[in-house]
């Protein structure tokens, strides 16, 4: 994707993005910050987490999160209008050892290699979070923000104009 070229999609925004950032509440109802890399899958975003790490505990206390994905700022044209995306989501912790999570943990190895992944399976202590969301808005831009629509959030919907003039005063 070029520097000042629009992506069609989210899938396309996110093709060359590894990790995203998780937004989670803490057991006092204060925000915490983190990441993790990621897998898209059936629509879901998905994460491979210890639950030794504090977003494990605050996202299996309260499932509602947040996630963020960012374009690296080596690629921005401008440090204030970086391109970004923010999801909404209701978050749930899977079991170990089922068929979905070999389904899933595939799709880790497809995208970060199998050594990474199985040392990670290995360690016991690691499990899959799946993300579904509920809504999202994008940044692409000064004046080119958008809700994510359609009915799996990958669609950029233009804003509606609710009469404030937004930068223009």
């Amino acid at each position: 994707m070029g520097r000042n070229i629009m992506a069609k999609n989210l899938s396309e925004f996110l093709k060359n993005i590894q990790s995203l950032t998780i937004s989670s509440l803490d057991e006092k109802g204060n925000p915490f910050s983190s990441y993790a890399p990621f897998v898209k899958y059936n629509n879901k975003y998905y994460t491979y987490l210890s639950l030794m790490a504090k977003h494990s505990t605050n996202l299996r206390e309260n499932s509602t999160s947040s996630i963020f994905f960012c374009e690296d700022e080596k690629n921005c044209s401008n440090i204030f209008a970086k391109k970004r995306v923010s999801i909404q989501c209701e978050t749930l912790m899977l079991e170990q050892d089922t068929e979905k999570e070999e389904k899933i943990l595939n799709e880790f190895k497809a995208k970060f290699g199998d050594d990474m992944v199985n040392m990670l399976k290995n360690m016991g202590d690691f499990y899959l979070f799946e993300f579904s969301p509920f809504y999202g808005e994008a940044v692409f831009g000064f004046g080119k923000a958008y809700n994510l629509g359609g009915e799996n959030f990958e669609e950029f919907v233009q804003r509606e104009n609710t009469g404030n003039k937004g930068h223009g005063k």
